[in-house]
């Protein structure tokens, strides 16, 4: 299974002709391209299920796939088209947007990430709460070398100025308590997803970050 080359072109032409007249002439275009990509989540998440029990195997793709339209209602950026396929999985007892996988196809910007972004308060208590008590588990993941080489450097993440204010300023953990989100992302070249076994190229670098899900889902259970 692969990314066809097509999808590809239409997201090149989406990003230059950004405008309703454009999209409803083509939207032919658009409708292959976005079955193109539910064929291919649907089998990112059988193999998926094989590396993370907790990512359903009888997640529906169609759900996954992000919708293609924007909202602009607080954006200054008006285009109402996004230039990319996003392809969510998330994990059981996460709501998409949690501990989850992350799939993008973006001309020359296509990525697979994990983990979980900018959590809301009550979560980001408990994930701090389990690096201050467990953080030698955290560390043993992503200072792993192959984590590192695949997903560079988790501590240069947004994070806060200073340590929050429920831990002490010289914790030796602070780097990471400061942290606000909590991801391993790796870009990945368009002519990889073009070949055959896009698919398990993909798993095969999930299952990098799938220690990384296990410890923020502990955290947030």
């Amino acid at each position: 299974m692969r990314i066809d080359p097509e999808t590809f072109d239409f997201l090149k032409n989406i990003a230059e002709n950004n405008n309703r007249e454009w999209f409803q002439a083509n939207k032919h275009l658009h409708d292959k391209a976005r079955e193109n990509v539910i064929e291919f989540a649907g089998e990112l998440i059988r193999q998926m299920h094989l590396v993370d029990p907790q990512v359903d195997a009888d997640l529906d793709p169609k759900k996954c796939v992000l919708r293609i339209y924007r909202d602009i209602r607080f954006s200054p950026n008006k285009t109402p088209y996004k230039n990319n396929f996003g392809v969510s999985l998330p994990t059981t007892g996460s709501k998409p947007g949690g501990a989850e996988y992350y799939f993008q196809i973006q001309p020359g910007r296509s990525f697979i990430g994990g983990g979980y972004w900018m959590p809301e308060t009550p979560h980001l208590k408990k994930i701090r709460q389990e690096i201050d008590y467990n953080a030698g588990e955290l560390k043993h993941i992503i200072d792993e070398p192959e984590f590192k080489k695949l997903f560079g450097e988790f501590r240069k993440q947004e994070q806060l100025k200073t340590a929050p204010r429920e831990y002490n300023a010289d914790n030796e953990n602070a780097d990471l308590l400061k942290l606000k989100s909590f991801i391993g992302w790796h870009q990945i070249n368009d002519k990889e997803l073009t070949k055959s076994g896009a698919v398990e190229y993909l798993v095969k670098v999930c299952s990098k970050l799938y220690p990384l899900n296990v410890f923020l889902r502990n955290a947030i259970a």
